[in-house]
């Protein structure tokens, strides 16, 4: 009888740009199974997402992660009907044998769904931006695994129909005798008592690319806020315009979920070139050229950018997000939430 091929070491599901970024900086650093043992090896799984931005984004990061040994197997699990189903039974078997699952984002229904597969008893989360910082703040308190954004809407059926996976994925991402948790992230999470954590110092992507060349003048971060129904779209475009403005802010990054409508006329009135990056701002900053100073709103790059362009003498600065931009829609805690990133950079990251 031929003898069982053995487990794989390290499976990631990733289904963003962030994500297998993040992954690509915890193998760099990740020890060895065993003292003097070589790392694990890495296979990632890409859970595609539908938006042709995220997946021309993901297929570079792809190439990159393909260049530092990694096995990257791609799956279409929003596919038309029954794309999901598919890709669980064609990983059921990985997931099964696997020793470690890495995972980005824990309150993804996709990652919901096929965590029962995974018997590992070690998990990694690894940063999916500033939902590192609400996944430890539920785990603390017990609460649902539900986006700031989402928190306050009325339920769908379909939110119902998955509640059951969410109960169990955050059961299965609590620390416990029977498994092990660990936070990769380089956000200011605080994790529950018994989760290990490790920092992301992005010393793979400082490694990788740069020092990038710099630009006398301003750049502008864009954010996803007004696609996502936090922000009024009016109000967005005015304080943009304001901003360009008052800083002579010349190029503008857009986040790769903001409507191309959005954008064409952001370049209409403010004059801004509207830069659509191919990879991860941090990556993209860091390759250059980027301005001396970089404005962003509260995201997760007013916590990522200081690390990645540590020593090149960049300013960055962060805008508060009023209370008088938000929407009608908007989930209670967002302003409370955005402060708290605003605040926490500052501090941190000694930010403006």
């Amino acid at each position: 009888m031929a003898d069982r091929p053995a487990p794989p070491g390290a499976v990631a599901l990733v289904e963003s740009p962030v994500q297998l970024l993040n992954v690509l900086e915890w193998g760099h650093v990740r020890p060895p199974a065993a003292p003097g043992e070589r790392a694990e090896p890495l296979t990632i799984v890409v859970l595609s997402p539908a938006d042709p931005t995220s997946r021309g984004q993901l297929k570079r990061m792809a190439e990159l992660a393909r260049d530092e040994g990694a096995l990257v197997r791609w799956y279409e699990a929003r596919g038309g009907r029954g794309g999901l189903l598919r890709t669980a039974c064609a990983l059921a078997p990985t997931l099964l044998r696997v020793r470690r699952l890495v995972i980005g984002d824990p309150f993804s229904r996709l990652v919901q769904v096929l965590l029962p597969l995974c018997r590992a008893k070690d998990i990694t989360v690894v940063d999916d931006g500033t939902a590192t910082m609400e996944f430890t703040e539920i785990l603390a308190r017990g609460g649902k695994l539900v986006r700031w954004h989402r928190s306050g809407r009325r339920r769908s059926p379909a939110d119902v129909a998955f509640g059951v996976f969410a109960r169990t994925a955050r059961r299965r991402l609590t620390p416990g005798r029977r498994h092990r948790i660990e936070l990769f992230s380089a956000m200011p999470a605080t994790p529950p008592p018994g989760m290990a954590l490790r920092a992301n110092r992005f010393a793979w992507t400082r490694g990788r690319f740069g020092p990038p060349r710099t630009l006398a003048g301003t750049d502008l971060i864009g954010t996803s806020l007004v696609e996502t129904g936090v922000v009024d779209p009016e109000r967005y475009l005015a304080v943009v315009r304001g901003l360009a403005e008052r800083h002579g802010a010349r190029r503008y990054f857009a986040h790769r979920r903001e409507a191309p409508a959005k954008l064409h006329r952001l370049a209409a009135e403010t004059g801004l070139e509207i830069v659509r990056p191919d990879l991860p701002l941090e990556l993209v900053a860091r390759r250059g050229p980027i301005g001396r100073s970089v404005l962003s709103f509260p995201s997760t790059v007013v916590h990522t950018l200081p690390l990645a362009l540590a020593g090149t003498g960049v300013t960055i600065t962060v805008c508060d997000i009023d209370q008088e931009w938000l929407t009608t829609a908007a989930s209670p805690r967002a302003h409370t939430f955005l402060s708290d990133i605003t605040d926490k950079a500052r501090t941190l990251h000694n930010l403006m």
